[in-house]
């Protein structure tokens, strides 16, 4: 109990608690008998919030996670949260301070605690993303069961940051990026896209672009032996409600899909994939285009900036940089080639592969450098499969 004198809550027991009260996330209809009060109540998910990113010493403890999020309440019944009639941004963002209720001051009665909750459980929780070439017959393999590992032919991590916000790249200027409200999607943007996936060419037809969005830590993987050192502002108790089953997995997969080489190929040329997964829009030749994949059922986006790879295997290739890092830092665990990450050299083995696997009567085969831009997701896929995703994360 919190407010009688006893112990504050942990982080782990908060998100037991915020799991029993969670009936509504994912759901388009709600039943009433399904709801509870708690999940209803406003005091009760303020009070979570104060405790769970205001006392917790987590909270503090990773350089990003000085930053809150706090939605604001929808102003009429139905009005989309992300176009408010009078240009308002869905949120707005306070650096931490050690009293929320100082720190919003009359802002507080504007916020939607339970939408504020859940966004900064996803905003400050750690994610990776894993972008890889694998051949499309281990993965038809792979899928109908067969013991068959899937091991990529090629594969980059990378560190991604959750966020309420969209970041439109512009192709034909790099330099130049618009920001622009997302909520209630989330995007996981990625800055340095051209550098970091250079080398992430699709050379067969055999090859597949696969995408994979794992979270594996911070907010969502609350430790047991965790103390709070503070306790809520609330004047109301919270019960702690522990659940026995078992501890979740140390890393959840999000999102994952795959596309054939001549899905990307047949939209990069301008034309629908039979599958409807994947289109094109203002294709140039000589230029990259943006193309868009939905996940598998519709789920999410994942925009792509492909181009043709230029045949440079004449050419001599000259000094060149080193592979550019963002301010971020390298991500957990990326894999960084030098020398394939050149995209002159990755062109000139990109040709050698596409010539050694096709025939004279077969369509030019054309390389194709495949660059994630970002990926989005709705925030209450995200808030679900954190906290009730059983099944186990993908691996590649």
């Amino acid at each position: 109990m919190v407010g009688d004198g006893g112990d504050t809550p942990t982080r782990y027991e908060l998100l037991s608690m915020v799991k029993k009260h969670s009936n509504l996330i994912g759901k388009t209809n709600v039943d009433e008998q399904d709801t509870s009060d708690v999940e209803m109540d406003p005091k009760f998910w303020h009070d979570v919030f104060d405790l769970y990113f205001i006392c917790g010493k987590e909270s503090r403890g990773r350089q990003d996670d000085d930053l809150l999020f706090f939605v604001r309440k929808m102003r009429t019944q139905g009005d989309p949260l992300n176009e408010s009639p009078d240009g308002i941004s869905p949120y707005f963002v306070r650096r931490w301070a050690s009293e929320l209720d100082k720190l919003l001051g009359d802002s507080s009665d504007e916020v939607d605690w339970r939408r504020s909750f859940y966004l900064n459980l996803i905003a400050h929780t750690s994610f990776t993303v894993t972008v890889a070439i694998c051949s499309h017959e281990v993965l038809r393999n792979h899928q109908a069961g067969q013991d068959t590992p899937l091991s990529p032919i090629y594969k980059v991590v990378k560190t991604v940051y959750a966020s309420p916000s969209r970041v439109n790249f512009h192709l034909d200027s790099k330099k130049e990026v618009e920001t622009t409200p997302a909520y209630p999607d989330i995007c996981f943007a990625i800055d340095d896209f051209d550098s970091t996936f250079d080398a992430v060419v699709l050379s067969s037809t055999d090859h597949c672009y696969c995408v994979l969005l794992n979270a594996h830590d911070g907010a969502a993987f609350p430790s047991q032996k965790e103390q709070n050192d503070c306790i809520s502002s609330s004047d109301t108790p919270l019960r702690i409600e522990t659940s026995s089953g078992n501890s979740k997995s140390s890393k959840i997969t999000l999102f994952s899909g795959f596309v054939s080489y001549q899905m990307v190929r047949e939209a990069y040329n301008g034309g629908k994939s039979q599958f409807g997964s994947l289109w094109s829009l203002g294709h140039s030749p000589g230029k990259q285009d943006r193309l868009y994949m939905k996940g598998p059922g519709g789920r999410g986006e994942v925009e792509v900036a492909v181009s043709g790879v230029v045949d440079q295997s004449n050419e001599d290739v000259g000094p060149f940089s080193p592979v550019s890092v963002s301010n971020r830092g390298f991500g957990i665990g990326s894999i960084v080639r030098k020398a394939a990450s050149v995209a002159s050299v990755a062109a000139k083995h990109a040709y050698a592969a596409a010539s050694a696997t096709s025939s004279h009567d077969d369509e030019l085969m054309i390389p194709l450098k495949c660059c994630l831009m970002s990926i989005s997701l709705p925030w209450e896929h995200i808030a679900y499969d954190l906290l009730f995703k059983g099944s186990p994360p993908v691996n590649l």
